[in-house]
């Protein structure tokens, strides 16, 4: 994971012909050879992208904890602290993307205990571990030929924070501060990165021409700028209001508010994209509003705000739907609605 996630791959996928990952050399280098080897096929669609604005920060169930700050590049700090003579506390700080990954962090080995090995294995785990593969630690030190680095052990468990955080299934760009790293403990934090990312941080899905493909609005009623993410029956999508929109004229002049009627009517187009794309031939298709029931307005939304717009579908049959819509600025909720729709075409 560690090298997809160097390599910037998040559509992959991977066949095992075993019980589990071969352990090679114990290092990430091989399979970045591999990925190498292989080539990397560029897509027609925007990669995801998590870009925090604010830190984020996490204590673990463990001792481990973690910051995440905002970073236009993806880097790593860890400290790991361990009872024994050959490494104590280390701390280092790590560019983990392309030539700096292959020649800091991937020729890393992964590390043991003599004195756990045998728990492993009666455990069916690190079946393929060896002195070969392997850093194994005796009482008194390194029992094997030696460390590739000073601070080997802390490497590895740099990638292995980047294996695990590449799970998000998107390039994330923060500076990574770790304590006591586990992998427990990063892919709690990759939870909470893809919980905490929401609709500002992912890139688009549908970009305003796909937008435009699907529906039949246009200026000054295409409510809808961008769709930023589609999973199952859920789709998130953004509307930036503008000091130039055309009902601030007279709603009103000297306190503009975006009308509430046009708040619903953004979340109904947003329904209608997920509609759309779920059946055949969706440029053929239209979605016309049929009721809206349990509106209700939370908060004013003003120029210069982003409208996020979270719709759920409810309910799908005969071709009516029932949808749940949120609109959120700045986090807050701001409206909401549940409305029904009718697909045709």
């Amino acid at each position: 994971m560690a090298a997809l996630g160097a390599s910037e791959i998040t559509n992959v996928r991977v066949d095992l012909s075993g019980p589990e990952v071969p352990i090679r050399d114990g290092s990430f280098l091989d399979f970045l050879n591999v990925i190498d080897e292989a080539g990397v096929v560029e897509q027609d669609a925007p990669a995801h992208v998590v870009q925090l604005d604010e830190p984020v920060v996490l204590r673990a169930a463990g001792d481990e904890s973690y910051i995440v700050a905002p970073d236009p590049e993806l880097r790593i700090t860890a400290t790991i602290d361990f009872e024994h003579p050959a490494i104590g506390r280390q701390t280092g700080s790590f560019g983990v993307s392309g030539p700096d990954f292959r020649a800091d962090i991937a020729p890393a080995r992964t590390f043991g205990f003599l004195s756990e090995a045998e728990q492993l294995r009666a455990r069916g785990l690190a079946l393929g571990a060896s002195l070969e593969n392997t850093v194994v630690l005796d009482d008194r030190g390194v029992a094997n030929n030696g460390l590739r680095f000073p601070d080997e052990f802390l490497r590895h468990k740099v990638g292995d924070v980047l294996g695990d955080l590449t799970l998000l299934g998107a390039r994330l760009r923060g500076h990574v501060v770790a304590e006591r790293p586990s992998h427990r403990g990063n892919i709690e934090l990759g939870r909470l990165l893809k919980k905490l990312s929401g609709a500002e941080s992912a890139s688009p899905e549908f970009d305003i021409d796909r937008i435009q493909s699907y529906l039949p609005h246009r200026y000054p009623m295409l409510l809808v700028d961008r769709i930023v993410s589609t999973e199952g029956r859920r789709i998130v999508g953004i509307k930036n209001v503008s000091i130039n929109e055309p009902y601030f004229q007279g709603h009103f002049p000297e306190r503009p508010i975006m009308p509430g009627v046009l708040i619903v009517e953004a979340m109904a187009q947003i329904g209608g994209l997920l509609l759309i794309d779920s059946v055949g031939n969706p440029r053929d298709k239209k979605v016309y509003l049929m009721s809206i029931n349990k509106a209700r307005f939370r908060r004013p939304v003003r120029p210069g705000d982003q409208l996020v717009c979270k719709v759920e579908l409810l309910r799908f049959r005969r071709g009516i739907c029932r949808m749940k819509g949120e609109a959120f600025v700045d986090g807050n909720l701001v409206a909401e609605a549940e409305f029904m729709a009718k697909v045709t075409g």
